[in-house]
């Protein structure tokens, strides 16, 4: 298939929402049905794998023809299957991968892989459908942290990436040690905002041309400073910990993003993942790029968690490359990121 799909069905299972999309003309979103798990895994403080591929058997059949009534499109007016193939869960990754070969199969139809960090970073594309390339799009997610140079369609670039916990994996371990809910992300930023005093945690900029990340140090840092202060007797802030902790992490996404726009010479940062929703990233990224005649782009919110939209938005482009997968397509847990 080399043509662009008009009308699209998409499907995001990749950990714990259950998601799928009807796409029109990869801009359009007809629909976009988000089924999440959050209330059953914050029972257990993260996301445990075997019930979230559980989860997404019970509801995906359901999910699919919610999106396609709601779009008011029947199956038959399909051009185009696209899935999130990996990284991800395998098992949860699994569920709709199957799905979407039956369906691709049943209707003769092609077949789109998709993998979900490129899903993300199109996810701006519906928002700010008139951004041009080249750009930098800094994906901020649990499971990813990357700086991405995106010279167009099909061709892009990794100038970094973490060598260990992502940015929404530290907020969600962080929130756990300081008593607070699942997901971490949202309840950090809501802390923060009321705390107060600065707590010097430490900034891994790692080389000085390293446009790589490392926030291990900074999560153990925080818990070193929980454990000292609980035996000392002292009292701890769980707001002030939340600040610091965000402002040290933040500071050193906004500082690498923006060299990697100066470098690039790039005029527009896009920012992709769950994190891009955070609030007081987006001012801080905002506040150093603007200076610097650099616009700073990011998808409203329902966009920004994982969602099956963003995946349809990507497999438009793709099918027009003609990169279509066959029946043997299999779920693929960790893979890097390409155009």
């Amino acid at each position: 298939m080399t043509e662009k799909p008009k009308l699209l069905l998409a499907l995001e299972t990749s950990c714990d929402e259950t998601s799928a999309a009807v796409i029109e003309n990869g801009r359009i979103i007809r629909s976009n049905v988000i089924s999440s798990q959050i209330a059953i895994h914050q029972l257990y403080g993260g996301v445990v794998p075997e019930i979230a591929s559980r989860k997404h058997l019970e509801n995906v059949l359901e999910v699919v023809e919610m999106a396609l009534v709601e779009a008011g499109v029947d199956k038959k007016d399909l051009d185009c299957l696209a899935v999130t193939y990996g990284p991800g869960l395998v098992g949860a990754l699994l569920v709709g991968v199957s799905l979407a070969k039956s369906l691709a199969y049943a209707l003769k139809i092609p077949l789109v892989p998709v993998h979900h960090l490129l899903g993300h970073m199109y996810a701006n594309l519906l928002s700010h459908p008139d951004v041009e390339f080249p750009l930098i799009c800094t994906v901020v997610s649990g499971g990813h942290t990357s700086i991405i140079y995106w010279e167009d369609h099909g061709k892009m670039s990794i100038l970094g990436q973490t060598r260990d916990d992502a940015a929404g994996e530290a907020f969600d371990k962080v929130a756990r040690v300081l008593g607070l809910g699942y997901p971490g992300g949202p309840e950090i930023e809501k802390a923060a905002l009321v705390g107060a005093e600065n707590i010097k945690f430490p900034r891994a900029y790692l080389e000085a041309d390293s446009y790589d990340f490392s926030f291990s140090g900074l999560k153990s840092s925080v818990i070193n400073y929980l454990h000292k202060n609980k035996q000392n007797g002292q009292d701890i802030v769980v707001e002030d910990v939340a600040r610091s902790f965000q402002e040290a992490l933040m500071e050193v996404l906004v500082e690498k993003t923006l060299r990697a726009a100066k470098e690039k010479k790039v005029r527009t940062v896009a920012l992709a993942g769950g994190v891009a929703s955070n609030q007081a990233l987006r001012l801080r990224m905002k506040e150093r790029l603007e200076p610097e005649g650099i616009q700073l782009i990011f998808p409203e919110p329902v966009l920004c968690t994982d969602n099956a939209a963003m995946i349809g938005a990507a497999a438009y482009y793709l099918a027009g490359q003609g990169k279509v997968a066959g029946l043997d397509l299999n779920a693929v847990p960790s893979i890097p990121i390409h155009g």
